[in-house]
């Protein structure tokens, strides 16, 4: 006599497997869904954001405002973006930022950016804060220095400092920090009308520490992301 396998216990392990299968699915465009709308918002939302005034919440940005923005049109004229890094270990972004709150015009940045991603935004955009040492490259070592001789300097630049390559000075950003700059960049051309090439790393346009070149692996990135 010929047996058969019972029908129902094939089918009960067919659904099993289908609905192992649909929950695996359903994970994923679940978390497709999710990063989907936030990397669209982040996006197209960045030119209408640079525009605000107060302290608004841009996506991609973890942003602690110590001044808040004004009405631009009042702000500084800006025309270039200075990066600088400091020698200052991890936690060191937040301190500095608070003590350039306290005494904006001392030797500092605007913008200060932690390891962890974390950005402060230290001086209202109005005033400006000392740094570079003004503009005093003109060896052509890294860029064209016959556009930024004595011409790219603080009173026209907006500084973001990076923290934490201590005590390794070569030490490069944290991706967090890449991260942050890749909107953080974006956020301040868009605000202040500066066009890419007038992003620049310290190191490009001054004469500074021989052992490592300030800012240029950032500077560098801003310009290949583009517009």
């Amino acid at each position: 006599m010929m047996h058969r396998c019972p029908a129902p216990s094939f089918r009960r392990r067919v659904s099993a497997g289908a609905a192992a299968a649909f929950t695996v699915l359903s994970l994923v465009l679940g978390m497709v869904a999710l990063t989907t709308p936030a990397l669209a918002e982040t996006a197209s939302d960045i030119a209408g954001l640079a525009r605000a005034t107060g302290t608004p919440e841009i996506p991609g940005l973890k942003m602690v405002w110590l001044a808040p923005w004004g009405d631009v049109a009042t702000s500084h004229p800006w025309r270039n973006i200075i990066v600088h890094q400091t020698e200052g270990p991890a936690g060191s972004a937040r301190g500095g930022a608070m003590e350039q709150s306290k005494n904006p015009t001392r030797r500092g940045v605007t913008v200060w950016v932690e390891t962890d991603g974390t950005v402060y935004w230290a001086v209202a955009e109005h005033l400006v804060p000392t740094h570079g040492d003004g503009g005093n490259r003109n060896d052509n070592k890294y860029i064209d220095n016959s556009k930024t001789y004595h011409q790219v300097i603080g009173s026209n630049s907006i500084g973001v400092e990076f923290a934490g390559n201590y005590p390794d000075v070569t030490r490069g950003a944290t991706e967090a920090q890449i991260a942050a700059w890749r909107v953080l960049v974006r956020v301040l051309r868009a605000r202040y009308q500066i066009p890419l090439d007038r992003v620049y790393a310290h190191n490009w346009i001054d004469f500074k520490d021989a052992r490592y070149c300030e800012g240029c692996a950032l500077a560098t990135l801003a310009r290949e992301w583009g517009e």
